[in-house]
């Protein structure tokens, strides 16, 4: 890895735009501040909970596999 201590990339941006939604209009529909996803999309969040994937993945209706993914190394 790099300068990074995980390797862990967040589809969100991809997702939102498939489904035509905004941030602002995930965050009311989570229950999530905007400034809170922004740092999860940006990938700059440290942890997520649980109920807050679970909410994710509710309203984008994914699974946690196409919001995270884990980068190899050389792709």
């Amino acid at each position: 890895m790099s300068g990074d201590d995980h390797a862990v990339e967040v589809g969100l941006d991809a997702l939102l735009a498939a489904r035509g939604m905004t941030l602002t209009q995930l965050s009311e529909l989570v229950g999530v501040s905007v400034v809170n996803l922004s740092v999860l999309k940006n990938g700059r969040a440290r942890a997520i909970r649980f109920s807050t994937l679970t909410r994710l993945c509710e309203v984008l209706d994914c699974q946690p596999g196409d919001l995270l993914r884990v980068r190899r190394e050389g792709r």
